[in-house]
C-alpha cells in the first residue's frame, strides 16, 4: 500500500515574508540617501548653503525630501 505525505504551507505565508524583506530593504535603502544625503549637505559652508537657497535650519528638510520624495 503506497501513502503519500503532502504538507504544504500556504503561499501567502512566504509572500508574507518576502514582501515584509522587500519593503524593509527599500526602507533601509531610503535610510541611507537620507543621512548621505545630510551628511554632504552638512560639510557645505553657510555661504554655500545660501548660494543653494538653503538654511542651517532647513537641511534635514530637504534630506528628506530627497529620500523620500515628500516634505514631512
Amino acid at each position: 500500500m503506497a501513502t503519500i505525505s503532502d504538507i504544504r504551507v500556504a503561499p501567502g505565508f512566504f509572500n508574507l515574508i518576502n514582501v515584509t524583506l522587500h519593503a524593509q530593504i527599500a526602507r533601509y535603502a531610503q535610510y541611507r540617501v537620507y543621512r548621505k544625503t545630510l551628511n554632504e549637505l552638512e560639510t557645505l559652508s553657510d555661504r554655500e548653503l545660501n548660494d543653494l537657497g538653503l538654511s542651517s535650519l532647513s537641511l534635514r528638510d530637504v534630506a528628506y525630501e530627497a529620500a523620500y520624495g515628500f516634505s514631512r
